[in-house]
């Protein structure tokens, strides 16, 4: 254990020099780019994905993968929308209506895992097109505009001029840290993506911790498209599209395996500022829309083949 968190605090000090050197690389390129306004747009862009990269690390540490994150958003920010609009329920009450409903399927998704053992893979991506029909049934194929103005105020309140979502951001972080790092049930997390029949022997409770990250994650897609609509007062059944390929890959560049058992959540939320100043950049620079997948693409290749080459070189 003590070798394993040796080894996730080298990964974390290498990808914080990663981004120190691209946010580096990136201001010699553009002169906009570490300007106040730009920093906080940077920090503003990464709430949303951040969020969901959250309970992806908790669901890609014990081995599985959620690829259902990004409908199961749509899905909540439409029961969100609808129990504003049409409810007329309190802003809280909505917002803890559409969070247990991304619960829910979290836990639907994490029972046929754990306990029927269906495949991670399979599972959430009906899940998937489950979650995006339905949001297209619930709002009627258009989207839900009659949003409380009040909403906004998740997002545009400010503490010491920082904005009340970037604010929350860190605030899970830090939480999802200290659970990680300090808990049973972090460490029980850790042993089930590590070997969880060596799990299971211990004594561990593995069906409910490999049940949890899928409730987690559920949740907090259903907590991130709230900030979402929150900034534009509109709830869309197209929410969160492809939200589960930007949520794998900030937790991937982190240093997260898919094997599960490694990862952390620094490494995520530097995953999802690498991710986040990139396509920043890129926009600064002028680099067309159709180029930047390629750009992102190659850039995330990149990444995990350079920290596979340093893994291998570590092993000899």
């Amino acid at each position: 254990m003590n070798y394993l968190r040796t080894a996730m605090q080298s990964l974390e000090i290498r990808m914080l020099g990663l981004a120190l050197s691209l946010a580096i690389g990136l201001s010699l390129m553009s002169p906009y780019f570490l300007t106040k306004n730009n920093i906080f747009n940077i920090l503003d862009q990464s709430v949303m994905i951040g969020i969901v990269s959250v309970g992806m690390t908790f669901v890609i540490l014990v081995r599985g993968i959620d690829l259902s994150v990004g409908s199961v958003a749509g899905l909540s920010g439409i029961i969100l929308g609808l129990a504003l609009q049409h409810f007329n329920l309190p802003i809280p009450l909505a917002i803890l209506v559409a969070a247990c409903s991304g619960a829910f399927i979290g836990l639907i998704s994490g029972t046929l895992i754990a306990v029927f053992g269906l495949a991670p893979f399979v599972v959430t991506l009906g899940m998937m097109a489950i979650a995006r029909s339905l949001a297209y049934i619930f709002s009627g194929q258009r989207a839900i505009s009659s949003i409380p103005e009040s909403l906004s105020n998740i997002v545009y309140t400010t503490v010491f001029g920082i904005p009340a979502n970037v604010i929350f951001l860190l605030c899970l972080y830090v939480v999802a840290f200290a659970y990680l790092r300090y808990t049973k049930g972090g460490r029980t997390i850790y042993a089930i993506g590590s070997n969880p029949e060596a799990a299971r022997a211990a004594g561990l409770n593995v069906t409910f911790y490999s049940i949890l990250p899928y409730v987690l994650s559920g949740m907090l897609a259903a907590v991130a498209i709230t900030f979402s609509i929150a900034q534009i007062l509109s709830a869309d059944p197209l929410g969160g599209n492809l939200m589960e390929l930007d949520a794998i890959a900030a937790v991937v560049i982190g240093g997260a395996s898919l094997a599960g058992g490694r990862g952390t959540i620094i490494g995520t939320l530097l995953g999802v500022f690498i991710m986040v100043m990139i396509r920043n950049g890129l926009n600064l620079l002028g680099v067309s829309p159709f180029w930047q997948g390629s750009a992102m693409g190659l850039i995330i290749i990149s990444a995990l083949l350079m920290e596979r080459m340093l893994n291998w070189r570590n092993r000899r």
